[in-house]
């Protein structure tokens, strides 16, 4: 499926930082996968319904029109629907996802990098953070620099939280009076 249409050009400074070359391989499928145009995606997709066969779409989709699941199960089962390999920019992926279903997105993203996908994702979340084989690029105090799993931010505030929960809590929430 081709999705093509614009209802606010909203320009990242993204665009101003990369520079894509072609090569000898070209990528069967590509996607800008962002939380906060998805609903956008889904209404272009309930406009193109109308030239699929409904059941090819329904299955396409988990079963169920986009519009009629809540926000993170048609999030993923949109993204559950690309099975092609390619390229796949995801901005902040987990924003609408339980963590249950990050491990679902998680296994997904794995399987599809299995078979020579290539995701950019900017992510905050210590689940697909934790995708195997991943280069974790971090972009604190201006610096671009390659960091491990256990030295993400995101990491070692979940560990602190997890391990310490009552002392953390007991202590933000004095602080906060």
């Amino acid at each position: 499926m081709n999705y093509r249409f614009s209802t606010f050009d909203d320009v990242s400074e993204l665009s101003s930082a990369i520079c894509m070359g072609k090569g000898y391989r070209r990528a069967k499928s590509n996607y800008f996968f962002r939380a906060e145009s998805f609903f956008n995606v889904a209404s272009k997709a309930e406009d193109y319904r109308d030239n699929t066969p409904k059941e090819l779409y329904y299955e396409r989709y988990g079963g169920k029109a986009l519009h009629e699941q809540s926000h993170g199960e048609s999030f993923l089962a949109y993204f559950q629907s690309f099975d092609q390999e390619g390229l796949y920019i995801m901005d902040e992926p987990e924003a609408a996802l339980s963590p249950q279903r990050q491990l679902t997105l998680f296994i997904q993203i794995a399987k599809m990098a299995e078979k020579g996908s290539q995701f950019i994702i900017a992510s905050h979340s210590p689940i697909l953070l934790g995708i195997p084989g991943a280069d974790i690029i971090s972009f604190d105090d201006g610096a671009m620099r390659r960091c491990s799993y256990e030295e993400t931010e995101s990491y070692r505030v979940t560990e602190m939280f997890i391990n310490n929960r009552q002392r953390l809590t007991e202590r933000l929430l004095e602080e906060g009076k």
